[in-house]
């Protein structure tokens, strides 16, 4: 397939604006770009639903603005756009199960929020980052020695993913037909800190400080490629910095590991046997495997992971949440009477 070139998507950034901050992966970008990027003013917009925790950003400060709106709030998104150089974009609803049980939050969201943001920066011009999931691309077997690329089509399973899908395709369309400077990125599952304990990694991780045995669904087979999310972050700034108007870049770091293997891992950094878990019922229409070719971001754009081992990447993320019980234990009890409300013995990933 060829490919337009629409120019470089380089731009000196004075104010920038991050949807989803107070989320996880928002989170870690905003420290992230005020520790490392301490010239750039930074706005933060957030709504703060349940997958949004202030207390994430309270240690800085006036160093940040935090502005509490929605993105649907198209008054709101194009006063707060005109006034920034360029938006990243990471608000989303983006639990699985929560999309099956009511999608019209996802359409809203997803579809409707992103609407907004790009009819704002197209009357501003400003440049945008969308980031997305690799699980627009539905998922690949667990013999297939394939992996995701950015012309793999798309095949999305749930409300959630098909929600983040359209989403892609709207920025995809408003690129080529208003010519709004925009790049795309496809992730695959974080962990690291700041994130919610309704997920596979913080959950394990918590429920062993309160000494809980781990649950792991069906035999434990299903791959997810997994990245530290101080390395998705700065794969979005490489972006930012170098992309090329138009492009979907992956963003992977060759972490491929079946859950069976993570929940061992983890149980390891407990001092407890990696055989320390029950096994549970699967869920139904459980993705099997994720994986991501980032050849292009490292090639063209020389990025390259700095969490390599898995292990070593756990360990501190392990070290992050016993630190710090003070930011999860206001989420903890509340989530875990809310999977048992709903009949379920473990969580998303």
């Amino acid at each position: 397939m060829q490919r337009k070139d629409y120019g470089s998507g380089s731009v000196t950034v004075v104010h920038i604006l991050i949807t989803g901050g107070a989320g996880f992966i928002g989170a870690n970008f905003v420290h992230q770009t005020v520790e490392e990027r301490s010239d750039i003013r930074v706005t933060v917009l957030d709504a703060l639903t349940y997958a949004g925790n202030r207390a994430s950003l309270a240690d800085l400060g006036d160093r940040i603005e935090f502005v509490h709106g929605d993105i649907c709030d198209r008054a709101l998104v194009d006063r707060l756009v005109a006034d920034a150089d360029a938006v990243v974009h990471f608000a989303a609803e983006s639990h699985n199960d929560n999309s099956l049980n009511d999608p019209w939050p996802f359409v809203q969201t997803n579809v409707v929020g992103t609407f907004a943001l790009l009819e704002a920066v197209r009357r501003h011009d400003v440049r945008y980052h969308h980031v997305s999931t690799d699980e627009v691309y539905g998922d690949l077997e667990l013999d297939d020695p394939g992996r995701f690329t950015d012309t793999t089509p798309y095949n999305p399973s749930s409300p959630y993913s098909s929600t983040k899908a359209s989403s892609d395709l709207l920025v995809r369309a408003w690129v080529r037909s208003f010519g709004v400077r925009a790049t795309i990125s496809n992730c695959s599952n974080n962990y690291g800190p700041y994130q919610h304990v309704e997920k596979f990694i913080p959950r394990q991780i918590t429920n062993l400080i309160d000494g809980v045995r781990p649950r792991l669904y069906g035999a434990g087979r299903n791959v997810r490629d997994w990245i530290h999310v101080d390395d998705h972050n700065r794969a979005v700034w490489a972006i930012l910095d170098r992309g090329e108007i138009g492009r979907t870049y992956l963003i992977g770091a060759d972490g491929e590991l079946d859950n069976r293997s993570v929940i061992g891992l983890i149980l390891e950094e407990f001092g407890r046997d990696a055989d320390d878990f029950d096994f549970v019922t699967d869920r139904p229409g459980h993705d099997l495997r994720y994986a991501i070719d980032p050849t292009p971001l490292r090639t063209e754009l020389g990025w390259e992971p700095r969490y390599r081992d898995f292990r070593a990447g756990l360990a501190q993320t392990v070290a992050w949440y016993r630190a710090h019980e003070d930011w999860w234990r206001p989420a903890k009890s509340a989530t875990e009477q809310t999977y048992a409300a709903q009949g379920e013995q473990v969580e998303s990933i």
